[in-house]
């Protein structure tokens, strides 16, 4: 589904208002799982997570942070839920034998990073992943799940919508108010540009956390394919006007834009639409990622994706945010770490 636009909107207006209440129950009801001790499975686990819905970058900053750690002699497994597939787990991801419907399209971009486990109950995926012999576990999302401890916590916010207006589920985008979960994390990383992300890179520095700065870089040879060229451009991610405006400043001319759903599962009939348009005005398909996982996985999407361009990105960290991320990373042997 998609995140109603009233969210996103610093100012609150009636019908924010009146979710109000509701919201306040929800987000103290995360607030008390939050903060219930979590099991250890005695290996570190670094949790990737957000304070809002949605996605913010997650999946990008994890594949970043196992980069690192396997550079740094670790050997890293990713856990994650595996949201959209139909495999409880746990199991480990194996992009030749796996599609998006089973395992979900994250995880199959994960898995070229590090072993990766899908698993509902994340704490038998974090037992699995420590018996398969990695030694360090990052979790993608989970901060609010008190299932395991956690060494090291991260927060990620895309700092063009930050934390919206600034209210709990349903009157907003935020899982739990946000000063509450700022003290139960080390890190805010604020990926990306816009006032939303300064007010909410404040509210880090308030609260005492390192505050880290990225942005999602596109490849290099994708950009040099796709420059000056015309395309229709969809996406059915967390925000997919983030990926078309990445693609104006790139050079690239959109000239029609098709958002769905954040995993979207693409029928029949939007694979005939988009390629009939596309077709009809001699345009270019162009996509992320994550939808070319989900394509790539079924029979139907796979007549889509066939004639697609995608553009990966990867995280790319600020120079001292990176030194900084290097100096958390070493500090991983102190343990799990509970407030």
């Amino acid at each position: 589904m998609r995140a109603p636009a009233f969210w996103w909107r610093r100012e609150r207006g009636r019908l924010a208002q009146l979710l109000a209440p509701l919201g306040a129950l929800v987000g103290g009801a995360t607030l008390a799982r939050l903060r219930r001790p979590g099991m250890g499975v005695g290996v570190p686990v670094i949790c990737v997570g957000n304070p809002t819905v949605g996605g913010a970058g997650k999946t990008p900053t994890v594949i970043e942070i196992a980069r690192r750690l396997t550079l740094r002699g670790h050997k890293p497994a990713v856990l994650t839920r595996g949201y959209g597939g139909r495999l409880k787990g746990p199991v480990r991801v194996d992009p030749l034998l796996h599609g998006a419907d089973e395992v979900g399209d994250e995880p199959l971009l994960l898995a070229r990073s590090a072993p990766t486990f899908v698993a509902r109950d994340r704490l038998a995926g974090a037992q699995a992943a420590a018996q398969a012999g990695a030694d360090v576990l990052i979790m993608d999302d989970g901060f609010q799940s008190p299932a395991l401890a956690k060494s090291l916590s991260i927060l990620v916010i895309d700092a063009g919508v930050g934390i919206g207006n600034g209210l709990c589920l349903p009157a907003g985008p935020l899982r739990a108010p946000l000063a509450p979960q700022l003290e139960r994390a080390q890190a805010l990383l604020v990926i990306g540009e816009g006032a939303p992300g300064e007010r909410a890179a404040r509210e880090g520095y308030a609260a005492g956390i390192v505050v880290l700065r990225g942005r999602l870089a596109p490849e290099a040879q994708a950009v040099a394919r796709l420059f000056g060229k015309r395309v229709l451009a969809y996406a059915g991610i967390g925000r997919p006007a983030k990926f078309f405006e990445t693609l104006r400043t790139l050079g690239v001319l959109p000239v029609v834009t098709r958002a769905f759903p954040d995993h979207h599962v693409y029928t029949a009939s939007d694979v005939q639409e988009l390629r009939a348009q596309a077709e009809a005005m001699d345009l270019l398909l162009v996509t992320t990622e994550k939808d070319a996982m989900r394509l790539a996985g079924s029979e139907i999407g796979q007549h889509l994706i066939e004639v697609s361009d995608v553009l990966p990105v990867r995280m790319a960290l600020e120079p001292q945010s990176a030194k900084a991320l290097e100096r958390m990373l070493g500090g991983l042997e102190a343990g799990p770490r509970e407030h």
